[in-house]
């Protein structure tokens, strides 16, 4: 391959990566502020605009209700601004929540529990999506099946130790009915170094067992190390994997079950980088993202659309985390307004704020800084 096909190659790999990224994190966001801006449309908020991006408008048009609807340079998010908001953030006008008492189309004069289900609405639209695409996933091309048999133990293992034998069926962990093998792996994965409760079927008896799953390092393909429980079994599937199609309310359950799976799997990993068993070189930024959409992208439409799923539970976790400027901070700001009997003063929200926003660009920063090692590692072999 000559040095021109080797720069044309990567040139159109990077545009796949970058179209995958734009593309999937486009639904996603719309989706998001789609929540909000039908909510406060029931609600009969005023709303100014609806914003695809962040920056200059590309192009954008007015409804007939004198919404701004329009999509803008910068792809890394998106906002719905209310009348009466200062800002993308939706922190107030000087002014705007004594003066909405008197106008019913501002956001900041509607009463709190109404702002609450508009601020809520952007992640549970998020969560929505992602039961959505699962479940459509499932009964169109059906959801992997494979049995929670061990056809191999590795040496050593924490499965091993416990006491499992090659040809046992794992049917509960933890409480977890464990139907297949990809059911095995989720109750784990998360659970590196914590004690599960285990029951296996062996000659027609079920046993009780307890292990501590290993905790493992690997590269996680980005030039960085991922961390998972192991068991330490595997299963034959020389044949390959077969997908079962399920009907509407089994694709459904399993459609919530997986996004579930996703914020109790978020959740844990949060508990354990508190507590000091997780490091912050995990967390990635955009390019971990638009790495993600463009692996997906190349391995098929389903596992495209999948992924898709994935990043909206995650958006919409990390949106409802308490953090002034994110919904969960103002959903804190209307908690606090509910006991008090009115809202914080302007200033202790602006300062608020602040807080929050140097916090937000603090882990884009953190996020970011891990992409950038990861590609130089990528690239060197570090």
């Amino acid at each position: 391959m000559d040095f021109l096909t080797m720069i044309f190659a990567s040139v159109d790999n990077v545009t796949i990566y970058v179209v995958a990224f734009v593309f999937a994190l486009t639904i996603i966001v719309f989706i998001h502020e789609f929540g909000h801006f039908q909510v406060a449309r029931w609600c009969g908020v005023d709303i100014e605009a609806f914003s695809i991006g962040f920056g200059k408008e590309i192009f954008g048009w007015q409804d007939r209700y004198g919404t701004r609807w329009k999509l803008c340079w910068i792809p890394l998010g998106g906002y719905v601004k209310f009348r009466g908001d200062a800002n993308a953030a939706s922190l107030p006008q000087p002014g705007a929540v004594e003066a909405g008492k008197g106008q019913p189309g501002l956001f900041h004069g509607k009463p709190v529990w109404q702002r609450a289900a508009v601020v809520a609405a952007g992640p549970i639209a998020n969560f929505l999506l992602a039961i959505f695409i699962f479940s459509a996933a499932f009964m169109t091309v059906g959801a992997p099946v494979s049995e929670p048999r061990v056809d191999e133990l590795m040496p050593g293992s924490a499965a091993e130790k416990a006491g499992i034998q090659k040809g046992d069926l794992i049917v509960n962990i933890e409480g977890r009915n464990i139907v297949t093998f990809d059911d095995l792996i989720k109750s784990v994965v998360a659970r590196g170094g914590d004690e599960l409760e285990v029951t296996i079927e062996r000659a027609g008896k079920r046993i009780e067992l307890v292990l501590v799953p290993d905790v493992v390092e690997e590269p996680d393909g980005k030039g960085g190390v991922a961390r998972r429980g192991l068991l330490g079994v595997k299963h034959n599937n020389a044949a390959g994997m077969n997908y079962q199609k399920l009907g509407p309310i089994d694709a459904l359950n399993e459609g919530v079950e997986n996004t579930w799976f996703i914020v109790d799997t978020t959740f844990r990993y949060l508990a354990k980088l508190v507590t000091g068993r997780e490091s912050t070189d995990q967390l990635g930024g955009p390019l971990s993202i638009a790495q993600a959409a463009g692996d997906a992208a190349y391995a098929g439409p389903f596992y495209f659309i999948t992924m898709i799923a994935f990043l909206s539970v995650s958006i919409g976790l990390i949106n409802l985390f308490p953090i002034p400027m994110l919904d969960g901070g103002h959903l804190v700001y209307y908690a606090v307004e509910a006991v008090r009997g009115k809202p914080l003063g302007e200033s202790a929200q602006e300062w608020g704020f602040r807080i929050g926003f140097s916090f937000v660009i603090m882990l884009m920063l953190v996020g970011t800084w891990n992409d950038v090692v990861r590609v130089i590692n990528r690239v060197f072999g570090g």
